[in-house]
């Protein structure tokens, strides 16, 4: 005989012999018969108890006596103010801190290293973000 017949003679033999080693199925008992639904009630339904209201997050407040990462500016009355993201001095208008620059408003901006100048005018780039947004043109 040939090596494939041969194999194929074995294979199928093989397949057959696990055939016939299983157990057959097991009977299964008949499905119980299904009883009908209740009649709906004419009852009212007990009201649910109101969910539980989660706390909300207390919201930072928008201004603060200093700020974790910017220091306030040398010498002068100020508080951080978190929208805008500076310092504001006190007792001067319109006039900001951070990062070791004073930034002033009066029809443009301006930016100094001193509260008292000299002052350079710069554009709406050239100071922080929330500040720009405040005096947005």
């Amino acid at each position: 005989m040939k090596p494939t017949v041969q194999f194929l003679a074995v294979g199928l033999l093989v397949g057959l012999a696990g055939c016939t080693s299983q157990r057959p199925a097991p009977d299964y008992p008949a499905p119980l018969p299904q009883t009908p639904a209740p009649a709906p009630s004419t009852q009212t339904p007990t009201p649910r108890p109101p969910m539980p209201t989660i706390p909300s997050t207390p919201k930072p407040p928008t201004t603060m006596k200093a700020h974790p990462r910017y220091a306030p500016p040398p010498g002068g009355n100020c508080h951080w103010d978190t929208g805008l993201g500076v310092y504001v001095l006190e007792k001067v208008p319109d006039v900001y801190y951070r990062e070791r620059t004073y930034y002033r408003w009066d029809g443009g901006w301006f930016w100094s290293n001193g509260p008292q100048g000299p002052w350079q005018e710069t554009d709406s780039s050239g100071v922080p973000p929330g500040l720009s947004r405040r005096y947005a043109q």
